[in-house]
């Protein structure tokens, strides 16, 4: 596996999910960094908008096992885990294990927040360790694993709020958002008679992804790279409108994702604006405003480009050599579309 195979792959699986997911390529290739980079994804976001779809064409592009959970108050930490059971079947009563909905590679989690924390702490403890234990016995989750984990943000009666400490162990928060007329258009003249999902056909397998969750742990960031992303969220927790600023977490979480967008862009380096792409869906849920800031109107989204804006970062690798090379354009929506890549005749600072 190189970085040519890896972009290949990737645009290949991303583009076979686009065929049903109509509209939000931003939102198909952050759920696939998500899965290279070993992370989790929590949509906020209304009903019907096509997330259950997302799961699906996701496992089905690399024919992968997939699941999905409906949350309610009633639902116990073994109803996602698995747990013991008396088997019978050999005239004999013994205990055996029954995997819960966890053991599969790709996981739908509909409505987290009306599960009792609770059972939200054993899905987020399986999430973190990739293994479930049940009477001194671990069990390993499969490879890959993602979770996508959704919460209605309208109905809020009879749910439990995930703290801030369980939700930064998401690696994104993404919105999919209602599709605009033509791309809504698609979307119901394909699913007139049945769903189009049921009839995608894979385009890769999870062999594959495993050596694409490899080969991105290699894709190099360099010291000042690092310090630009120390020093953004750093940022964070210095500024007063913040009551809760980035963990370290977020910290690794920029550092993971930002190499998984190298890759996908056939890099082995990560730039700045790998970084700057990430910001929002990495850093959106890690912080809270103080009362004061929510008064005033301010935002998440105002504070990160504040932070942005005090924070020099350093040049790219194509700009250091002052030779003519390929810039990375900034994408737009989710802070997630990839890179669009454009050539230049000569380079100069943006």
């Amino acid at each position: 596996m190189d970085v040519k195979r890896f972009k290949k792959l990737f645009d290949r699986t991303a583009d076979n999910v686009n065929t049903v997911i109509h509209g939000k390529d931003d939102v198909v290739r952050l759920s696939l960094t998500a899965m290279i980079a070993n992370g989790h994804i929590l949509f906020e976001d209304v009903p019907g908008v096509g997330k259950s779809v997302l799961a699906r064409a996701l496992a089905q592009s690399m024919k992968a096992d997939t699941a999905r959970v409906q949350c309610t108050p009633d639902m116990l930490p073994g109803d996602i885990t698995g747990s013991n059971i008396i088997d019978t079947t050999d005239r004999t009563m013994k205990f055996v294990f029954k995997e819960g909905p966890v053991f599969t590679n790709v996981l739908l989690v509909d409505e987290i927040n009306r599960a009792t924390p609770k059972t939200q702490s054993a899905l987020l403890e399986a999430m973190a360790e990739r293994n479930v234990s049940s009477d001194g016995v671990s069990r390993r989750l499969p490879e890959p694993f993602l979770v996508l984990a959704t919460q209605n943000p309208v109905e809020l009666a009879g749910t439990f709020p995930l703290p801030e400490a369980q939700l930064d162990r998401f690696l994104f928060k993404l919105k999919m958002g209602y599709p605009d007329a033509a791309a809504e258009l698609k979307v119901m003249d394909g699913n007139t008679r049945a769903l189009e999902v049921e009839g995608l056909e894979p385009v890769t397998t999870t062999r594959e992804i495993n050596e694409m969750q490899g080969l991105a742990t290699e894709v190099d960031v360099s010291a000042p790279v690092k310090t630009y992303i120390i020093e953004l969220v750093n940022g964070t927790r210095e500024d007063p409108a913040l009551t809760l600023g980035a963990s370290p977490r977020a910290s690794i979480a920029l550092a993971k994702a930002s190499r998984v967008m190298a890759a996908a862009d056939g890099r082995v380096h990560v730039y700045p604006e790998d970084v700057k792409v990430l910001l929002r869906p990495v850093l959106g849920h890690r912080m809270m405003l103080t009362p004061d800031a929510t008064l005033r109107g301010e935002t998440i989204d105002d504070v990160i480009d504040r932070v942005v804006g005090h924070v020099q970062p350093p040049a790219s690798p194509a700009l250091r050599t002052g030779r003519p090379g390929e810039i990375d354009e900034e994408p737009s929506g989710n802070g997630a579309r990839t890179k669009q890549r454009r050539r230049r005749t000569r380079t100069g600072a943006r």
